[in-house]
């Protein structure tokens, strides 16, 4: 017979294991915040819609009362704001990589990575990366990783 652990709801309403809900309240929201915004950005991206049109489709599926709410929809904004510029910086550093021919996914998750470099100093940058990689490995194909924090260790040298 299979012994289940015991679990608990969070803030959010997700049901986590007991002894992990430390860690999912503390990484959990900002995690899911930045899954998020990597759904809008390929939105806004893929579907060619304005930012405004991406924000209303999604702003149903992102209820007010969500935790993570404002972190993702501060790093979409911030990544469509300042979109040329990532976009310039990231093709500085992805030697004989324009930035078209990435994949749509490593594409907005390195933009996201480098908003939070540029614009978000009182992140750590190993979490910036490590988070970017952590969430290429589940969304892209399994070499990603490697692809992705090899120009987001070049990129953190923008960070002022």
């Amino acid at each position: 017979m299979e012994t289940r652990k015991q679990s608990t709801s969070t803030e959010s309403g997700l049901q986590t294991p007991e002894n992990e809900l430390s860690l999912h309240r503390f990484a959990g929201t900002r995690r899911q915040a930045r899954e998020c915004a990597l759904h809008l950005l390929y939105a806004f991206d893929n579907c060619l819609m304005d930012e405004q049109a991406v924000f209303k489709c999604f702003d149903d599926f992102l209820p007010v009362e969500n935790s993570y709410r404002s972190f993702a929809v501060e790093l979409f904004r911030g990544v469509c704001a300042n979109i040329e510029k990532i976009d310039s910086i990231l093709e500085k550093y992805a030697n004989n990589w324009e930035i078209s021919r990435m994949t749509a996914v490593d594409r907005n998750i390195m933009r996201m990575a480098a908003y939070e470099i540029l614009e978000m100093p009182k992140t750590p940058i190993n979490v910036i990366i490590d988070e970017a990689v952590e969430i290429s490995k589940m969304y892209s194909n399994r070499d990603s990783g490697k692809f992705v924090n090899g120009i987001l260790d070049k990129v953190q040298k923008e960070r002022k």
